[in-house]
């Protein structure tokens, strides 16, 4: 009988391992080359892994909710196809197969990488690591559990519904949000806020999240909705912004009457020639690009008392999906597009990004974040910053306004064009003058519009 094992894919360079949400097939069913399997999340997007082999799917190596690390096997597939779907596969542990191996290869650098930022992580009270430990940890449990200051004591005698009692990113995250209706048998010591989604490190001057209980009393008639994952990560990473920065944010109202006009004019033509629309978020992105390149300061990200500055300018820009949770697909090296190919890019991602088709690699790697609530007819915001980046900006709706002209003639009242631009930042970093002078030359790039320009 030839058995070969489906690995776990590399899903970008920052990736080490993913969840298992659901299995598509059973032990013993038959697939075909390419067909899903299973279904995956990482961070914010979920995904399917397709066999890479036609035949019987003898073995599934995790069950729901297991954690793998890229390159390790995810389940046993017989090319023969004739062989019977009960025979023994060997486990998970020892799997010899070259395609295994083969594949392990090239992720073993991004692996390092993760337990590198581990280790160099700021500890609790007492080490977290998989050394004297009953059970080994994945490095994403052992990242959420310093970052909310969970002992090694508690994580021991946190119940692990994974493999072989392996406690996953869902328990850890269960036990986080639920711990605050007991005390814990030792106080948490002051952690650094560190984002599940991402594993770049934070300042250790961050504190420590403090989870308090409420007691809410229920009405008749209230109903109870329970956050799914997704919501759960929003919700934690929100939190963690908000202990990590001090948030200042600054407004500036721009006058885009001749970007309106100038859009307005070629919307039609662009949409025959191209077969999609031209919308204003390629051309904000554009300008928010320009003014990172005239204020690279703003394009950073804090090492407790360093700051990182990126050379990379990849813009993340908020999409609401049909489920209505957020998520931010990133245009890497945006500032290297012209008009064009961001407004392609900026479709193909924004379209994808509604109805969770994205891959993991499209929402790792942002620099700085645009979201535009102007698309709800909202005409400002207060955006929370997207850690680890040290900024983002809102864009409010368009509205025509009475608005004070100067002529050569006078001052003269003319309806116009206005939007307000929102600018939240880093205050540990970013002061006000940079905040300020930043959203002030986005607005100059847009109110300078040329309007002959040809796209």
């Amino acid at each position: 009988m030839a058995e070969k094992p489906i690995v776990m894919p590399k899903m970008g360079e920052s990736i080490a391992e993913a969840t298992i949400i659901r299995w598509l097939k059973n032990e013993g069913d038959r697939v075909e080359k390419d067909e899903p399997i299973v279904e995956i999340a990482t961070d914010k997007v979920d995904s399917e892994i397709p066999s890479t082999e036609a035949g019987i799917l003898v073995k599934q190596l995790y069950q729901d909710g297991d954690v793998v690390k890229v390159g390790d096997p995810v389940a046993m597939i017989n090319t023969e196809g004739g062989a019977s779907a009960s025979a023994p596969v060997a486990s998970a542990a020892p799997v010899s197969a070259p395609a295994a191996v083969e594949a392990a290869i090239p992720v073993e650098a991004a692996v390092a990488a993760i337990e590198k930022q581990i280790e160099a992580a700021q500890p609790v009270s007492e080490p977290l690591n998989n050394d004297g430990g009953s059970r080994f940890y994945s490095p994403l449990v052992l990242n959420i559990a310093r970052a909310e200051g969970i002992s090694m004591s508690q994580l021991e005698s946190l119940p692990g519904t994974g493999k072989d009692g392996r406690v996953t990113k869902a328990d850890i995250l269960d036990f986080v949000a639920n711990r605050g209706a007991a005390p814990t048998s030792a106080p948490a010591a002051a952690a650094p806020a560190v984002a599940a989604s991402s594993p770049a490190p934070v300042s250790n001057q961050t504190p420590a999240k403090v989870e308090v209980k409420s007691s809410i009393s229920l009405n008749p008639g209230d109903e109870i909705i329970e956050m799914d994952r997704v919501r759960k990560m929003i919700a934690d990473h929100m939190v963690m912004s908000k202990h990590t920065s001090p948030h200042v944010t600054s407004f500036v109202e721009a006058d885009v009457t001749n970007l309106v006009n100038w859009r307005n004019r070629v919307k039609d033509g662009f949409k025959k020639r191209e077969g999609e629309n031209i919308t204003f978020t390629p051309i904000f992105i554009e300008a928010v690009a320009k003014a990172i390149k005239d204020f690279p300061l703003i394009n950073v990200s804090v090492d407790g008392s360093t700051i990182i500055k990126k050379k990379s300018i990849n813009i993340g820009m908020a999409v609401a999906q049909q489920n209505g949770n957020l998520i931010v697909p990133v245009i890497k090296n945006a500032d290297s597009m012209n008009l064009l190919g961001l407004t392609r890019i900026v479709n193909d991602l924004a379209g994808r990004a509604r109805i969770g088709k994205l891959v993991p690699d499209e929402i790792q790697g942002g620099t700085y974040t645009l979201t535009n609530v102007g698309s709800f007819g909202n005409v400002l915001g207060t955006p929370v910053i997207n850690q680890p980046q040290v900024a983002i900006m809102a864009v409010g709706a368009i509205r025509k306004k009475p608005a004070v002209l100067e002529t050569e003639f006078g001052d003269v009242i003319a309806i116009r064009h206005m939007m307000y631009l929102s600018h939240s930042y880093d205050h540990r970093v970013v002061d006000g003058a940079l905040g300020g002078m930043f959203v002030r030359r986005v607005a100059d790039y847009l109110e300078q519009w040329d309007v002959n320009r040809e796209i």
